[in-house]
């Protein structure tokens, strides 16, 4: 089912519960009709956390005076190792932009990538910032399988708020150059970034409009040190909302219900709103962090394949294979 820009403001801005709760049973109903009840699930591997930006909303901004790591390749094959014996589908490398890899040629980051599809046998998604194309056209000869790329909005004035001296445009053609050359790309967006109804509308048209196979959302959360670590958090039934609007208008896509706001805690009102991916599964105890929320459920095993599986079979869920996710991230490659 297709919304119009004007449907999809009337249910964002309503307070009738009865309907959310209609509008979450049809983005069920969409998913088992797609997906039956299978789930996926994908490590999460945040090997540097040094960026070149000053983004608004990120702890990990440059001009944060915070303690940073970076992970060497061997330690970032062993975390993926970790989490692939643990059955998760797909390994997510992100990073910030961190100048020792932008300022060079990236061939550390590719031959990761490279290990892990040859002795892993998992799918890779690259979350590596913006990149020249030159740097994708390696991503993509190395059978790269997804690159992220989120543009938070689609509001171009408030782009500009959110990611200060950045170009919205190349942003865009980042992960536009990465699906023309065969990658799968995903995009997502913020709530509560100071964003209206009628961005949300847009974005989510926008969505569809540049052919993203994997659509996310995810709640904004205050981080110490940076302009934004006084404004509130929002009410989360607008992220799920927006779950839920995504998963009826691209009823096929992979949509993730993260860890990475609310923690494990957080994962059954995504899944029943439609989402159909979990991510930022992180190994406990050891020193990776995630990025809306750096530490909740990492160390005591919150964030684990284990955990997660439990909460799916109360649902009725199951997690699918590692040959299922292969497979139909092979169909969505054929459909693009």
């Amino acid at each position: 089912m297709t919304f119009t820009r004007e449907q999809i403001i009337s249910i964002l801005k309503s307070d009738d519960r009865q309907q959310a709760e209609e509008l979450f049973a049809r983005a069920r109903k969409a998913r088992e009709e797609h997906f039956g009840n299978k789930i996926f699930m994908y490590g999460f591997v945040y090997f540097t956390t040094w960026c070149r930006n000053d983004c608004t909303f990120c702890y990990y901004r440059k001009s944060n005076k915070i303690e940073r790591y970076r992970k060497n390749k061997e330690e970032v094959f062993r975390l993926s190792k970790e989490l692939a014996d643990s059955g998760v589908h797909l390994i997510d490398l992100t990073m910030g932009e961190d100048l020792q890899y932008h300022g060079e040629d990236f061939d550390s980051v590719v031959d990761i990538i490279k290990q892990i599809k040859n002795e892993l046998g998992l799918p890779v998604m690259i979350s590596p910032g913006v990149v020249s194309d030159r740097l994708v056209d390696k991503f993509a000869a190395a059978d790269t399988d997804w690159y992220a790329l989120y543009q938070e909005t689609h509001n171009r004035e408030l782009f500009e708020t959110l990611r200060i001296n950045q170009s919205y445009d190349e942003r865009m053609h980042a992960k536009l150059y990465a699906k023309e050359k065969g990658m799968l790309i995903e995009e997502g967006l913020m709530a509560g970034i100071g964003e209206s109804f009628e961005d949300i509308a847009d974005s989510l048209i926008k969505m569809g409009d540049i052919g993203a196979s994997q659509v996310r959302v995810m709640s904004f959360v205050p981080q110490e040190g940076s302009p934004m670590e006084n404004v509130e958090t929002p009410d989360r039934m607008i992220e799920l909302k927006i779950i839920a609007l995504m998963r009826i208008m691209y009823p096929w896509a992979l949509i993730p219900t993260s860890l990475d706001v609310d923690g494990i805690a957080g994962l059954e009102a995504r899944l029943n709103a439609g989402g159909n991916v979990v991510t930022s599964i992180i190994p406990p105890r050891t020193g990776l962090a995630g990025v809306a929320q750096n530490s909740m459920d990492v160390d005591d095993g919150g964030r684990t394949v284990e955990e997660v599986k439990k909460i799916l079979e109360a649902m009725d869920l199951d997690a699918a294979t590692a040959e299922e996710y292969r497979r139909y991230i092979g169909e969505l490659k054929c459909r693009k």
